[in-house]
């Protein structure tokens, strides 16, 4: 048996039941977000169109099979109570390329805390393999990671979102978040600067010294 098959139906996880880990309110998570490019969003805006080329997206194709603006949307950030959350956003936005373009797609980097507790599914331990999978659904291929994405989002209605491994950050916490999360981001981020700007500049040089990306 593979250790990362396709998804069961919603209905055999609905009866196996979700391993929730909760992050308490005012949690930190960051990430890099892109104000530019074809699908452009903000550092609260979830990403309503899909699905993309992220691992979690949970939207549905529309008739033709290809992806369109609709009422999910997704919102991918790192824990951020460590030093290096800046290396693991970038390990994550820029590893098709491994370079660290500050000025295409116009990058900005935020930090924010949440306003209320985080239900999320917790796929950092043996859960994945109790659901029919492995570890595997954090670093195997990205379009069946999709596909469980969406049976986990209906399986479980009161999830907000995942909490996963991220493969390209040294197992770090990353996050997906669902749009049922969207009233626990701030009103406002505690950071909040373009990757252009010079006072990140020198932040970005550890950062892409640590992932072994470079920097543009």
């Amino acid at each position: 048996m593979p250790k990362f098959p396709e998804p069961p139906p919603a209905a055999v996880l609905t009866a196996l039941g979700p391993e929730i880990r909760v992050l308490a309110t005012a949690t930190p998570l960051a990430r890099i977000f892109l104000r530019g490019g074809d699908h452009p969003v903000d550092w609260n805006s979830f990403r309503h169109w899909g699905p993309g080329s992220g691992r979690f997206d949970h939207h549905l194709p529309d008739g033709t099979g290809a992806a369109h603006v609709q009422d999910r949307g997704i919102l991918y950030a790192a824990g951020a109570a460590a030093p290096g959350a800046l290396a693991v956003c970038a390990a994550e936005v820029f590893q098709e390329t491994r370079i660290i373009d500050t000025g295409g797609r116009l990058p900005w980097f935020a930090v924010f805390r949440t306003r209320r507790p985080l239900h999320l599914l917790d796929l950092t331990g043996l859960w994945p393999t109790r659901a029919g999978a492995s570890a595997a659904i954090a670093s195997g291929p990205k379009a069946r990671a999709r596909r469980w994405s969406r049976a986990f989002h209906a399986a479980f209605p009161g999830i907000d979102g995942l909490l996963y491994a991220s493969s390209m950050g040294g197992n770090a916490p990353a996050v997906a978040l669902y749009e049922r999360a969207a009233d626990s981001l701030p009103d406002a981020p505690d950071f909040h600067r373009a990757l252009a700007d010079p006072a990140l500049r020198v932040p970005l040089l550890h950062a892409a010294a640590a992932i072994g990306y470079l920097l543009a």
